[in-house]
């Protein structure tokens, strides 16, 4: 999908928006490496007690909950990645109009306009 009159983006945002999303998928996937590494070990011995363990297997569950939000997220900068590549970043998906700059500055890995994501937060609210 693109706009009527071409991409409103310029080179040079463009180029910013990839810096700021290839910098935000180095560090989740920076972030999964170091709970594959680090975080995924639990060593009885270094709990004296079943309230530590216990804590501890809640904060490793905690941890992947984070990671699978990470997945999910991941997989949006990825595919704003790909818009990048194709011309067809800052369109919104729903209604084919121009993101606003102050919504991909916030977002940029969004791929709504804010009046397509509001009528879908409404539509998801009112069904549960």
């Amino acid at each position: 999908m693109t706009v009527k009159d071409g991409n409103p983006l310029k080179k040079k945002d463009l180029k910013r928006f990839r810096t700021i999303l290839e910098e935000r998928k180095n560090e989740i996937l920076k972030n999964a490496q170091k709970t594959l590494s680090e975080d995924m070990t639990l060593d009885a011995d270094d709990m004296p007690d079943e309230m530590d363990l216990a804590s501890s297997e809640y904060l490793q569950s905690f941890q992947f909950r984070l990671r699978g939000r990470e997945k999910t997220f991941l997989k949006k900068i990825d595919l704003a990645l790909k818009k990048i590549d194709d011309g067809t970043f800052g369109v919104c998906e729903e209604c084919g109009e121009p993101i606003s700059m102050k919504r991909l500055e916030a977002r940029p890995e969004t791929g709504l306009c804010i009046r397509c994501k509001e009528d879908q937060e409404r539509i998801e609210k009112a069904y549960g």
